[in-house]
């Protein structure tokens, strides 16, 4: 409750939020707000301009661009917070269990982290799309490699800072097992940089997972992604520019959005974050007052 009113304060924030559970809700039952069937082929419509029917116009096949946009949602956004879950939830456990057990445990996983960290993720990427072969599913298990290890690493860092905690000291001497330690003291205190870590990575995964469609890797023709919709529309770029307006927009719109929450939410989570912001605004008021009342007197 308490981060919810601190996240209520900040108005960008609060609409960044507002805007992406609206981008979700939209994605999910896509086929109620979707006006027309995405891959309805229409040649008679084949570049046709914006119009009541059709308000974002047709693309190079007479499709609908507003119901391809609004499809796109899933496998542009919606499939990504699945592949962004499974990451988190990956990470979260194997640097649960590095960072409070140490040892043998902590030395086995983060050689394994170092192993996966040490390629860059696009060839990592690349790698896994060459070996399985192009397709959504096949990018987000190449995200999902890749993202865990970065996840593991963080989070064990944050366990092994509260697992020294007097309090954890104390569970520990009396006999309360480790994964009920892990459960009710470590995994809470925690719950915050996981948040925080999450909501910032998704705005990367969709850009990489909308270049990676747009270079032809990604997802398959007759479906709707906004990477690929761009890459169709390069041929008319120029003479038709809204068709890479529409997709790139969106793009655009939907990363900003978790940039802008993810901010909001480290702040509402950080109570130093908060004071020192409160702090920065009163101590510029206070400025901005008396330069007011100086020009009031010059006047």
């Amino acid at each position: 409750m308490r981060i919810f009113k601190n996240l209520i304060k900040d108005k960008l924030g609060t609409i960044s939020l507002i805007f992406i559970v609206v981008t979700i809700i939209v994605g999910v039952i896509a086929p109620i707000f979707a006006p027309h069937d995405p891959e309805e082929v229409n040649m008679s419509l084949r570049y046709a301009s914006s119009s009541w029917e059709y308000l974002l116009g047709n693309d190079q096949l007479g499709r609908c661009l507003l119901s391809r946009i609004i499809y796109g949602i899933r496998p542009s956004v919606l499939w990504v917070l699945v592949a962004l879950f499974i990451s988190v939830l990956i990470g979260s456990v194997l640097g649960c269990l590095a960072g409070y057990f140490r040892g043998k445990v902590d030395a086995s996983i983060m050689r394994i982290c170092d192993t996966m960290l040490s390629f860059p993720g696009y060839v990592m990427a690349l790698a896994v799309v060459g070996i399985l072969g192009v397709g959504l599913e096949n990018i987000l298990i190449a995200f999902i490699l890749i993202k865990w290890a970065w996840f593991a690493r963080i989070i064990r860092t944050s366990v092994m800072q509260y697992a020294e905690l007097e309090y954890v000291k104390f569970a520990k001497a009396s006999g309360i097992s480790d994964i009920k330690i892990i459960y009710k003291h470590i995994v809470p205190v925690t719950f915050s940089d996981i948040a925080v870590i999450s909501s910032s990575s998704i705005g990367s995964m969709i850009l990489q997972i909308s270049g990676f469609s747009f270079l032809g890797l990604g997802i398959q023709a007759p479906n709707a992604e906004w990477g690929m919709m761009l890459n169709e529309a390069r041929e008319v770029m120029f003479t038709r520019p809204e068709l890479m307006l529409a997709p790139g927009l969106a793009i655009i719109m939907v990363v900003s959005a978790f940039n802008f929450f993810s901010d909001a939410l480290q702040v509402s989570l950080d109570p130093k974050l908060i004071t020192s912001k409160n702090k920065l605004q009163e101590d510029f008021y206070p400025i901005s007052k008396i330069k007011l009342q100086e020009k009031e007197v010059a006047r």
